[in-house]
């Protein structure tokens, strides 16, 4: 029995489409930062799953309002603040995504001494993801629910001078680097359950209203809680007293 042989024009219409196919699944896998900040802009909801985002997410959008800023001289001079802020309207989704680059709701920009901070005014959810950057989240206000539960921050990660203002969970997280929570405010509790602190974690001043769920947290060095309240105690007069 003879096999018939397959043209060669058709062998090579299918690898064409063969790899015409996988270049289409890899696009539909990689998501650039700017298409995401520009549905922020457009007042569009963001929600990714099982996705991998590659350039650095400026939720502050700095490189836009620099160039349009008082010099410092300016701003100094007249006793002006030096914050500038992105109110966030929208609702922010990712889960099971991969961050390669830095992710910013701060910056400080050493050259014009300026300040940016993005704000977040709906839910934030950043579950099982994976931060393979930087993630600054220092000042910003979550005014509705913030989800970091599963996620992993392989790199330097602040949360300091945060506010909560719902409910808040970092439970299942982990944190490579050392975790920085100073100053924070939790107005309706949080929860680091079954957290990994691979460094130290730095509670200094942070204040907790609500539940403090810390079953299961593990931190590999030191816990700064000086001057931390929980429901108006100490941290360590707190875990005595529920446990």
């Amino acid at each position: 029995m003879k096999t018939k042989r397959i043209p060669k024009k058709i062998t090579a219409l299918l690898l064409f489409c063969t790899l015409m196919l996988t270049s289409t699944l890899i696009a539909q896998n990689t998501v650039d930062a700017k298409e995401i900040l520009s549905a922020i802009k457009n007042g569009k909801n963001v929600s990714y799953e099982n996705v991998t985002i590659t350039g650095v997410l400026d939720m502050t959008f700095m490189d836009e309002k620099a160039a349009d800023l008082p010099t410092r001289r300016k701003w100094y001079k007249n006793n002006g603040s030096n914050s500038i802020e992105e109110q966030i309207e929208v609702k922010i989704s990712f889960v099971n995504c991969i961050f390669k680059d830095n992710v910013f709701a701060y910056i400080h920009d050493e050259d014009s001494k300026y300040t940016f901070i993005a704000n977040f005014q709906d839910d934030v959810k950043f579950t099982n993801c994976t931060f393979k950057g930087n993630a600054l989240f220092k000042y910003s206000d979550f005014e509705n629910d913030a989800d970091f539960s599963g996620s992993k921050f392989k790199e330097n990660t602040t949360f300091k001078y945060a506010k909560f203002d719902k409910n808040v969970s970092f439970a299942n997280t982990t944190f490579d680097e050392d975790a920085i929570f100073k100053y924070s405010e939790f107005r309706k509790g949080v929860s680091f359950g079954n957290a990994k602190f691979r460094g130290n974690l730095n509670l200094k001043y942070t204040k907790v209203d609500g539940e403090f769920n810390v079953k299961g947290m593990d931190v590999a060095y030191d816990i700064d809680s000086k001057y931390t309240k929980i429901n108006g105690k100490s941290f360590n007069k707190y875990l005595v007293s529920n446990n």
